[in-house]
Order: C-alpha cells, then sequence, then structure tokens
C-alpha cells in the first residue's frame, strides 16, 4: 500500500484534477448515449467516483459512469422514461451487493489470461471508436457531420500536440502530471488565440447544483419489477465484470493486490445511492483508471479528489470547463488508448497455443461488438471446453501383466476422468478377451464428477456380463462408497487417495444416480 506522503498527497490531487476534466465530456457523452440529461451522467460519476474511492477495493481505480452500461440503458430509457432508469440502478446496486454477500467476486479468479488480454484490447478499441465521436459537428439542422478543411486540420493538430506534450512533459519535469500539463497548455493556446475548434460547452452546459434527493417514481408493482429487473441483472453483471477486471489490471501495473469483494460492495453501495440522487450509475473505467495510474495517482485521495473536482466544476466553474477544447481531451484519451493497449500480445499469439490466440481475438472482436460481460462469458466458456478438450485426450489406460495375482491383468489409468474422457474410457477396454480377473488401477488418475463415476460403473457392468471379475484400485474413499456393488470391485490399499469429489450420489437400487 502507497503511503499517502506530502508529495504523494500533492500528486494525487493533481492526478484527480486531470481525471475530473477528462471525466466531464466521457460523463456528458455516455448519457447522451443512454438517453438522458448531461447532469444524469455528471452527477453518476461524482457520486459513484466518490463512493468507490473512499469504501472501494483498489486505491488509484477510478469509477463512474460508462459506455458499456449506457448501452443497455437506451432501450429502457426509450421505453419506459428515465424514473424507470432511476429504480433499475438501484436494484442493480442491491443485486451487487447480494453479488458481495456471496462472495462472487472471486469468480473473477476463473478469468484466464487470454481472456484478460482479449479484454484490455477490446476496452482500448472502444476507447479510440469513443473519441471519434469528438470529430464530429452539428449540421445546424439537428444533427451531426464529420468535420473538414480547416476545422479537422486545426483539431488534428492540438489532438497531436497534446499527445506530444504528454510524452515530452515527464522528460522536462514530473512536478505537473503530463495529461494535466498537456490540457492546461492546449487550453491556453485556444483560449488566448480563440481557435475555432470545438469546446466541451459545445456538447452541453455542465453547469448545475448539488444532487438532490429522489426516490424514483414508479409504480410498486410486480408489473415494474418485471420490467427493471432483466435489465438490473444485465447491468449488475456488466458492472462487476468490467470493475473487477479493471481492479486486476491496475494491481499488475501497481504492484498492489486489490481485493475483489470490497470492491463488489462498494459498487453496490454506489450505485444504490446514485439511483435515488438521480444518477445514471455507474462502474470503474478502465480509460480514467489509466489516467490517474499514469499521472501518479495512487492512494484513496486521487479517486476522492477526482470526484470533488468533477462536484466543483459543476456547481462553480463550468463557464471556464466549458472552454476547454474537446482536441485537448481526445489527444489524452488517444495516449491512454495507447497505454492501455496490450502491443505484447500481438507477438505473443505467435508463440502460444492457437486456442489461446483465437480467446484473445475473440474477446476483444465481442468486446468491441457487442459488450464487455458477452465477451468475458465467451472467452470463459471456449478456454473451457479447450482445456476439459485437452484434459479428454489425456486419458489412457496401460495394461500389464499383474505382479501380485498370478493370470490377473492390470490396467493402469493415466489422466482425469470426467465427463470429457468418460465415454472414451469405456472404449479402452474389451471384456471379450481379457483373463478373467481385471483390475483398474486409478493411482494415476483422478475421478472428477458423476460421468466418471457412472463410466466406471458401464465398464464394471460389461466386465460383470462377460462372467469377470473387475476389480478397482487407488480410488478415494467417498469413490468405494458409491461403487461397491457386490464387494469383489473394490481392493482397499493403504495408500489409496483422500480427495473428494464435487457432488453426491445415490446408489440406492444398485446404481449411482445424482439428487
Amino acid at each position: 500500500m502507497t503511503e499517502l506522503t506530502p508529495a504523494q498527497a500533492r500528486t494525487d490531487v493533481l492526478s484527480g484534477l486531470t481525471v475530473a476534466l477528462a471525466l466531464v465530456p466521457e460523463a456528458v457523452a455516455f448519457a447522451f448515449v443512454a438517453g438522458v440529461e448531461p447532469l444524469v451522467g455528471l452527477y453518476a460519476a461524482f457520486i459513484v467516483g466518490l463512493i468507490t474511492a473512499v469504501f472501494g477495493g483498489r486505491p488509484g481505480m477510478i469509477s463512474g459512469a460508462t459506455g458499456a452500461l449506457a448501452v443497455v440503458m437506451v432501450s429502457l430509457v426509450t421505453a419506459h422514461g428515465v424514473e424507470y432508469l432511476f429504480a433499475t440502478v438501484v436494484l442493480m446496486g442491491i443485486l451487487q451487493v447480494i453479488a458481495g454477500i456471496f462472495r462472487l467476486g472471486k469468480f473473477m479468479r476463473m478469468v484466464p489470461h487470454p481472456v484478460m488480454l482479449g479484454f484490455v484490447n477490446g476496452l482500448a478499441i472502444v476507447i479510440f471508436l469513443a473519441q471519434l465521436e469528438q470529430f464530429r459537428v452539428s449540421d445546424g439542422a439537428g444533427g451531426h457531420v464529420w468535420m473538414s478543411g480547416t476545422t479537422l486540420a486545426i483539431t488534428l493538430a492540438l489532438v497531436g500536440a497534446t499527445m506530444a506534450l504528454i510524452w515530452a512533459t515527464p522528460k522536462v519535469t514530473r512536478l505537473v502530471p503530463a495529461p494535466l500539463a498537456a490540457i492546461g497548455i492546449v487550453a491556453a493556446l485556444v483560449i488566448t488565440f480563440d481557435i475555432p475548434v470545438p469546446r466541451v460547452g459545445d456538447l452541453a452546459s455542465v453547469k448545475g447544483g448539488l444532487p438532490q434527493f429522489h426516490i424514483p417514481m414508479v409504480p410498486l408493482t410486480f408489473e415494474t419489477l418485471q420490467v427493471i429487473f432483466p435489465y438490473a441483472i444485465i447491468l449488475a453483471a456488466i458492472g462487476l465484470i468490467e470493475s473487477l477486471l479493471t481492479l486486476n489490471l491496475v494491481s499488475e501495473i501497481t504492484g498492489n493486490r486489490g481485493r475483489a469483494g470490497k470492491e463488489v460492495y462498494a459498487q453496490g453501495a454506489a450505485n444504490i445511492v446514485t439511483g435515488f440522487f438521480g444518477g445514471m450509475g455507474g462502474c470503474a473505467m478502465i480509460g480514467q483508471s489509466m489516467i490517474n495510474v499514469n499521472s501518479g495517482g495512487r492512494t484513496r485521495l486521487a479517486g476522492i479528489s477526482a470526484a470533488l473536482f468533477l462536484l466543483a466544476f459543476i456547481l462553480f466553474a463550468s463557464g471556464i470547463i466549458e472552454l476547454i477544447p474537446l482536441a485537448a481531451l481526445v489527444g489524452v484519451m488517444f495516449m491512454v488508448v495507447i497505454g492501455t493497449f496490450a502491443w505484447q500480445s500481438i507477438n505473443l499469439m505467435r508463440r502460444i497455443p492457437r486456442s489461446d490466440s483465437l480467446v484473445i481475438l475473440l474477446v476483444t472482436a465481442v468486446t468491441v461488438a457487442e459488450d464487455l460481460a458477452t465477451a468475458v462469458v465467451v472467452g470463459v466458456i471456449i478456454s473451457a471446453l479447450v482445456y476439459a478438450w485437452n484434459a479428454a485426450a489425456q486419458i489412457q489406460a496401460r495394461p500389464r501383466p499383474s505382479v501380485t495375482e498370478k493370470g490377473a491383468l492390470v490396467y493402469d489409468i493415466r489422466g482425469p476422468l470426467f465427463f470429457g474422457s468418460a465415454q472414451r474410457f469405456q472404449q479402452m477396454f474389451n471384456p471379450e478377451t481379457d483373463p478373467d480377473v481385471v483390475i483398474l488401477d486409478f493411482d494415476q488418475s483422478r475421478v472428477v464428477d458423476q460421468s466418471a463415476l457412472q463410466a466406471i460403473e458401464a465398464v464394471a457392468a460389461k466386465y460383470d456380463e462377460a462372467g469377470k471379475t473387475l476389480q478397482l484400485r487407488h480410488l478415494s474413499r467417498d469413490c468405494h462408497t458409491l461403487l461397491s456393488r457386490a464387494g469383489q470391485l473394490m481392493v482397499d490399499s493403504d495408500d489409496d487417495p483422500h480427495y473428494a469429489i464435487a457432488v453426491d450420489y445415490d446408489i440406492r437400487l444398485g446404481r449411482i444416480g445424482g439428487h
């Protein structure tokens, strides 16, 4: 844990200011995506950012309104209105708190590294594509068209200047975070010379008051629950997945481990409060988190400062903030894209198994085309199927004469026996040609699930039908109990393993079956 020294406190505050400046256009843009007023997005960025900064599981991580949530919200707002969105955000937070109670955050350990790489690359592309919207200007008739001519050239030049300043500033001084210095210099240049480029105020006014407590005005009926519950489930899942994956990423960068369980509770509490104060809800933001980390923000003070600066912008400094050129903020986010994308994964895919390369590419593509939650679920499922396929291929049954019993044949079973290898296991034996006594030795194997037990019983039944004796050795004690059919199947050994299978079985009526 980073110690909060005076020098670190100064760095955290300046980093928080940088993050707050970058949060403004993002929150406004995501509010437009969700179909709500800009202040709904800004209030969410303030409330979610503040609560997670104080109580979250990863100091230095930034949370707020995100595009991944906004794209889910838009259909709800269009069909039922913003009050239903507030109610959904409250229920979303409750579901996330319940997830914390049941410690569901620990399942993030099941996310393979290729999925993490795909997640990082996909979000980097999403952040990049989101910035392209800033190159669209009003056509005067309520629509938008792409920039062209002199405006486009000047904007691109300012974006390039911002990126160059971010790269060069650390080589000159580290007293001020490079993104903040770049924003300040470019903004001063644009304001001083009145350069005609789009500014934050062209998106929307960020002026407002303190968020007010507000109970969502929706009927307290079962029909309302039917409307909001599916959205709340999806939003809660997306929010937790994005937050916990971002937590892992920031932990890897800073070298300090985050606490997933604490982050789940904080996200849930933040969304409950946000829903009652007119916010659109939120989760961790990888772009702003990377800005904070790269600017030196390491403690909770950085996130708290970002939230408080954002509130100050809304209450007191909207006129100044609205003068900042969007090109400066786009330049900052482009540098975030460059720093976020896992460039090493391009070369890595040449050396790792093709299945892992496929997972990286697929998760990246689904993140861009659909959403993060879908991409992670798809990646985990494919990784699990590939693992099961490879593990199933390891099952072997090597025959050898028995040393202790004359005329008996021993099969040394190797590899895991589970649902993926059960069918192949049953095809490895030939009761018609084997001797009268056959021994299956599981010393180099492990029986994992019900499918494995059923496969063993099926093989035993074939030998029984052939009038031959099958003995099982080196099975765990629970397998002894579950597989004892007539007494002659099991052979006790002092070195029998003691692991347990993961399910219970019913051996009444002389067969194995799941409860």
